[in-house]
């Protein structure tokens, strides 16, 4: 008789990926980090076991996007108090907050709870091409496409 394969959280093995988000669209590059911060692209893959690798992307700042959002698109934040709902373009974004840009397009593509949450503290956003974490010997990852 045969059992499924069951993957336990002390087993998984994890990588570094290293991605260069220059020139790459926002909405195509997340969902691509995604998968790789939820270990989908491994055939050890578990639904309720965070089976990913640890994902680094560099030059958050050279991000696309199509057609008028850079404009048009708005990010939303509210401290909840009365009156205290600020917004910012995408263009605001990507100048400033670049980084912040990236990680919440990946974080809505990962599960909502507390395996959503421990994925998401495996991914590292740099603006420029620099990052912190040479020791730990990222591998460069080609994205799809």
């Amino acid at each position: 008789m045969r059992t499924t394969f069951m993957a336990k959280g002390h087993e998984v093995e994890r990588k570094w990926l290293l991605v260069d988000a220059e020139g790459q669209t926002l909405g195509r590059l997340a969902s691509e980090v995604a998968t790789l911060l939820r270990g989908k692209h491994k055939p050890s893959f578990t639904p309720n076991v965070d089976t990913g690798d640890h994902v680094i992307i560099i030059n958050a700042e050279k991000i696309q996007l199509t057609g008028n959002k850079l404009k048009d698109k708005k990010y939303y934040r509210h401290s909840g108090y009365t009156g205290s709902l600020k917004s910012r373009t995408a263009l605001e974004m990507r100048t400033n907050y670049s980084t912040k840009m990236l990680e919440l397009a990946v974080k809505g593509m990962l599960p909502k709870g507390p395996l959503g949450r421990q994925t998401a503290k495996k991914l590292h956003v740099f603006a420029g091409p620099e990052h912190t974490h040479a020791a730990q010997k990222p591998e460069a990852f080609e994205l799809r496409g």
